[in-house]
């Protein structure tokens, strides 16, 4: 069985605990591989070796910097397949939505390469003569990066990438359940060229390693994709020393369905975007907001097409829905449905675990005559579980739609521009597709939420950038005399 040990200051080295863990395949519950447990001497030691690499590599100019990132994204291309079956194995979700997930930190490590040769300030004219004014970006220093399970090598590569080219050092725990993924990408960064100390891997258990990132006063700041109660406990701890923190958090994403819709288009967002990566993501359609006139002809087809579902084994080429995770989700699975049940909601389709198979298997269920007040209507399931509400007309549909603390991600499906406008106007959420589901983002553009999805800061795209540098204004005046601003304007 093999053995995966931590990466600090460039080595691989076992955890001074000598302790490790198990990594189970959901599918099959074949142990996998061995994982040495951190404890807080061997995050100690990666926050010292970071510490000690900042100078260096802040000093780096950003394109030799960027070398290393196109060096790692052609050696992802390579091995994609490898990764992708590895993905599939370690996570469960289907392998042709893992070579998805591999291609993003693909896209994600070419796109942060390229960042190399911008790392845009801004110039303005000073309201002084013989004076100069501008921006410059600046690396934070020592950040810790903690990732979640259902993204296993997307998310590492959307965290560490920008935050490598931009010159920061890192300390990174990947997820407990998907740790291999992570150690993976590290590798291909170490036989890139990245130079000892500039990334350090620790893997274990949140109330340990994590903890020990938060609170470590050499890590200036904190970037986080998991859960909404991690993330507020995050948030406050990191206060105490006034971190910067990144927050990326639950989504309870709605699909709009107007009378006006193309239904097949609608379902095949809807049946993509509930039962895609078994709702297993940040961005899962868990609440189909439908037109009352055409909500019975919606659920019949919805119904219609996902009875022919196949869930098993994702390396199997047949299969549409793999996994959950692990057993703790199945249960809580099981657990929302009953209380789906119990509020009133009619359960017309699943809403049992799968027996004989082996491994965490859900069936894809929907729920009818829900209420947008259920706790199935408002609360992240994080599994295969979508809710249908009736709404009367475009303003009702918003209106339940925004009655949810969490706003990430939104859909509409409606011929109707001036339906299409207002949802992007009123909806309150990060993102908004029309007619196209809640998930789909592309690394290019900013991904985040407001409300409890998140603090306020995005990821990829530009902002990606932005979440992990300081900004400096930069004045500089050669006037050869002592100018005062707004003083000195007559």
């Amino acid at each position: 069985m093999q053995e995966y040990k931590l990466f600090i200051n460039g080595e691989w080295v076992e955890s001074s605990s000598g302790e490790m863990f198990d990594d189970i395949n959901p599918a099959t519950l074949e142990l996998i591989g061995k994982i040495h447990k951190a404890n807080e001497e061997d995050v100690k030691n990666a926050v010292d070796a970071a510490e000690d690499a900042f100078d260096t590599w802040s000093s780096t100019p950003a394109p030799r910097r960027a070398k290393i990132l196109f060096r790692a994204a052609r050696m992802l291309e390579d091995r994609k397949e490898e990764l992708s079956r590895l993905m599939t194995m370690e996570m469960g979700k289907v392998l042709k939505e893992a070579r998805g997930d591999v291609q993003e930190a693909i896209d994600m490590a070419y796109y942060a390469a390229g960042e190399g040769r911008r790392l845009l300030g801004e110039t303005t004219p000073s309201e002084l003569a013989d004076k100069f004014c501008m921006t410059v970006r600046r690396p934070i220093g020592v950040v810790g990066l903690i990732t979640p399970w259902n993204f296993p090598i997307a998310i590492p590569a959307w965290k560490v990438m920008p935050a490598l080219i931009a010159g920061n050092t890192l300390i990174f725990k990947p997820a407990s359940d998907t740790p291999i993924l992570s150690i993976e990408l590290v590798k291909i960064l170490q036989e890139a060229g990245l130079p000892g100390g500039v990334l350090n891997l620790v893997t274990g258990e949140g109330k340990t390693v994590g903890s020990q990132i938060v609170h470590n006063r050499k890590i200036r700041a904190v970037s986080f994709t998991g859960s909404l109660e991690t993330g507020k406990w995050i948030l406050g701890e990191a206060a105490r020393d006034m971190k910067k923190v990144s927050l990326e958090l639950g989504g309870k994403n709605p699909i709009i369905v107007m009378d006006d819709a193309d239904l097949d288009l609608a379902i095949d967002g809807i049946v993509w975007g509930a039962f895609g990566t078994t709702g297993q993501r940040c961005t899962a359609a868990s609440r189909v907001i439908a037109h009352y006139k055409i909500l019975p002809e919606l659920l019949k087809k919805l119904i219609e097409r996902t009875k022919k579902l196949k869930t098993g084994n994702g390396l199997l080429e047949n299969t549409d829905v793999g996994p959950v995770i692990n057993n703790s989700q199945l249960q809580k699975i099981a657990k929302y449905v009953d209380i789906g049940k119990k509020e009133g909601a009619k359960l017309v389709l699943g809403g049992n675990i799968i027996k004989p198979l082996p491994g965490y298997f859900f069936e894809p269920t929907i729920f009818t005559d829900v209420s947008p007040d259920m706790r199935i209507a408002q609360e992240e399931i994080f599994g295969p579980v979508v809710s249908l509400i009736k709404a009367q007309d475009i303003d009702d549909a918003i209106h339940i739609a925004n009655s949810v603390e969490y706003g990430l991600s939104s859909s509409i499906y409606s011929a109707n521009l001036k339906n299409a406008f207002k949802a992007i106007e009123k909806i309150e959420a990060g993102i908004t597709y029309i007619n196209a589901s809640t998930i789909g983002a592309e690394i290019h553009l900013p991904f985040g939420g407001i409300k409890s999805t998140g603090n306020g800061t995005r990821e990829a795209g530009t902002t990606a950038i932005e979440e992990f540098t300081e900004l400096k204004t930069v004045y500089f005046d050669y006037s050869g005399k002592l100018q005062k601003a707004q003083i000195d304007i007559e």
